[in-house]
């Protein structure tokens, strides 16, 4: 305190400056309107910037939460379509669940490989298994090639040694979808017969033949189809339906019925 003493009255002269300068200052932001504004402004500028940091963060955090809570919620939902219903006899009094909906976050993705894969955050305790389908609400994501604990990992639609089975939605038409392996964005079908001939724009969708997914799972749309001159069976162009350079959310699907299904088949090949 002592020192404190010294040195105000060694710069007296500066101090007084000061102590005049603020109480000049402070009756002449109290004394005129303009002035008065002036320091609300100022404050409310200050006061509004933190309040706006503060909003945007927690929104950040809440937006989260409800992405999160709707993404439950929407398999919650998937889980009550009749896609994941088996109806087992013709008056439909007994109905067995075919299909179970898991919810995941993706938490790594690439798209620039020549097979490309996908990591989420659900394993064997939520109840994954190995060659369960993977879609998103756009479409088709991929298939588990590999699980742990806690994590799941997916070959996506982006790999060359990925091959669906898909239809033509108009016609009901059998093809196989695979990924050319340059752009992300788009693919191909393939085995199209030289007597279907398709338009831009021709809605491609997952065939059902298969137990790892649902029936008319969106794949992509047609970009372009040129026809061979041979007659052969032809290609086309299409668009993926899922943007995997934005993908954050996936479905992974549960087959119930898949272990019955993989016995019955092993009994008919053994036969």
């Amino acid at each position: 305190m002592r020192n404190l003493f010294i040195f105000l009255w060694n710069n007296r002269f500066f101090s007084l400056f000061l102590v005049l300068e603020i109480i000049a200052i402070s009756m002449l932001s109290t004394s005129y309107s303009y002035h008065k504004s002036l320091r609300f402004n100022l404050l409310n500028d200050v006061s509004g910037s933190f309040l706006g940091v503060y909003s945007n963060v927690s929104d950040y955090f809440y937006l989260k939460k409800e992405n999160k809570k709707l993404l439950n919620e929407n398999a919650f939902l998937r889980n009550q379509l009749d896609d994941a219903f088996l109806k087992t006899d013709t008056s439909a009094i007994f109905i067995d669940t075919l299909y179970k909906y898991i919810p995941a976050n993706v938490i790594s993705s690439s798209i620039n490989l020549q097979s490309n894969r996908i990591i989420v955050n659900k394993g064997k305790i939520h109840g994954v298994e190995k060659e369960m389908g993977v879609i998103s609400d756009n479409g088709i994501v991929g298939i588990v090639i590999g699980v742990s604990d806690h994590y799941a990992t997916i070959m996506s639609a982006l790999s060359q040694n990925a091959n669906f089975s898909a239809k033509i939605k108009s016609s009901g038409q059998l093809v196989s979808v695979s990924w050319p392996g340059d752009n992300y964005l788009y693919g191909e079908i393939n085995d199209i017969p030289s007597h279907i001939q398709l338009n831009e724009g021709d809605t491609i969708v997952s065939s059902g033949n298969s137990i790892i997914f649902p029936n008319n799972i969106y794949v992509g749309s047609v970009v372009e189809h040129k026809q061979r001159e041979d007659k052969d069976l032809s290609k086309a162009k299409i668009k993926f339906a899922v943007d995997f350079n934005n993908l954050h959310y996936v479905y992974i699907v549960n087959n119930l019925m898949k272990p019955e299904l993989d016995s019955l088949l092993i009994n008919t090949e053994n036969e």
